[in-house]
């Protein structure tokens, strides 16, 4: 029994100090924490006074990214959609473009462009962006069209796609270094958008999540070539069962390895 006044355990405070999210939690935890002048507790309120400051931190910098967002909402563009896309460079699978309207406060620790970001952690991005999502629209352009249309093109299209899938649709568009052709809103295009805009990033992150698990249903309808690994790039491994097992329906055409393959 807990006498009255005594202090909790050290091993009590160390597993509430790990399962704590919420800043304010945090916070609050830190302070008893300075009253308690044990060691251990000492010890255990510098750790949770550096994780604050660097949580702190972490939400002053994605809280930038949404800066000329911000901006735009005092403009009166309400609705702010982020675009950018994915899959331009890989040889097999379609280039998929993701349109974002995010709430206006959100809460998106780790947000940045997700080539910069492991697979798990845009995974986790990804369910907090859907979450926190007025609306996403997604859109693919597929390899019998994209080498009718040539890559650039196809990658335009997919962001048109995903752009016209938005319900409600959006007062301003913030593209990735492109300007979307056949959509009505006004545009901004961004040149390394995806790492300087949270609306943006976060596009970039669900066409990315979006596109892997397209690639991945793949691997299982035309096996061997190891598209669940390197998700349609250039990989030796790729070249090497292109050459085994020659160009699959998913592969690009007009790209030159496949091209010269499908000649043999």
């Amino acid at each position: 029994m807990t006498r009255v006044g005594a202090k909790p355990p050290l091993n009590a405070l160390h597993a509430r100090a790990r399962d704590a999210r919420d800043p304010r939690a945090i916070a609050a935890l830190l302070r008893a924490l300075r009253g308690d002048p044990r060691a251990g507790a000492l010890s255990l309120a510098d750790l949770l006074a550096r994780r604050l400051a660097e949580d702190r931190r972490e939400w002053q910098r994605v809280a930038r990214l949404f800066a000329l967002r911000r901006r735009l909402v005092r403009e009166g563009a309400l609705l702010v959609a982020g675009v950018d896309e994915v899959g331009v460079g890989p040889l097999a699978g379609p280039v998929v473009a993701a349109a974002v309207i995010l709430q206006t406060r959100v809460a998106l620790p780790g947000l940045d462009d997700s080539k910069q970001l492991a697979a798990a952690v845009r995974e986790r991005l990804d369910a907090a962006i859907r979450a926190q999502a007025v609306a996403i629209g997604v859109g693919e352009v597929w390899p019998p069209e994209l080498d009718r249309l040539n890559v650039y093109h196809a990658a335009l299209e997919a962001m048109r796609r995903a752009v016209l899938a938005l319900t409600p649709q959006p007062d301003h568009v913030l593209v990735d270094a492109r300007t979307i052709p056949g959509i009505a809103a006004p545009q901004t295009p961004l040149v390394r958008g995806d790492a300087r805009d949270g609306s943006i990033a976060a596009a970039s992150i669900v066409a990315k999540v979006h596109r892997d698990a397209i690639m991945a249903r793949l691997e299982r309808v035309h096996p061997g070539y190891g598209f669940v690994r390197h998700m349609g790039y250039a990989t030796p491994e790729h070249l090497d069962a292109l050459r085994r097992l020659g160009p699959s329906p998913l592969h690009r055409r007009s790209f030159a390895p496949c091209n010269q393959l499908s000649l043999l």
